[in-house]
């Protein structure tokens, strides 16, 4: 618990996402970003903060992420070395960036729906990850939910 670990921790209510806040890299000990996560995908601002009568129905996933090694790879050569459900990608574009945990490939099977999602989220444009200059990051989870 004390070694420094990345942590994503997930908030679904009746299978719905309802929060996901996490910190992708080891920055801090493992139990001091659990909390962290958690507290902050509480109040996700992407939606209402959790209430107290939310809590009952509430389900939590805390994923510990392997730190996030760079991919020597661009283009569509990027397809080539991902493993769908496996791997977890970080996008990154000047100042732009996104990530996707391994478990979105539940939604997003396609590679190439994947990465354009995750080009969406890092606020540019679906291909965009074709590009030159974009970097890409891949890590694996450990998860963990009730």
């Amino acid at each position: 618990m004390d070694k420094k670990r990345g942590v994503f921790c997930t908030l679904t209510k009746h299978g719905q996402l309802r929060g996901c806040i996490g910190l992708p890299y080891p920055t801090h000990k493992l139990v001091d970003a659990v909390v962290e996560a958690a507290m902050g995908s509480a109040e996700d601002p992407r939606f209402p903060a959790v209430t107290e009568d939310e809590l009952k129905h509430i389900k939590i996933e805390i994923s510990v992420l392997t730190e996030p090694k760079k991919i020597e790879a661009s283009g569509e050569e990027i397809l080539k070395n991902i493993k769908p459900n496996e791997d977890g990608l970080i996008i990154k574009h000047g100042f732009n960036q996104g990530l996707f945990l391994p478990q979105v490939w539940k939604e997003l099977p396609s590679k190439t729906e994947f990465l354009d999602h995750l080009c969406l989220k890092a606020g540019l444009a679906p291909g965009y990850w074709k590009k030159p200059g974009v970097t890409f990051y891949g890590f694996r989870v450990q998860a963990f939910k009730e």
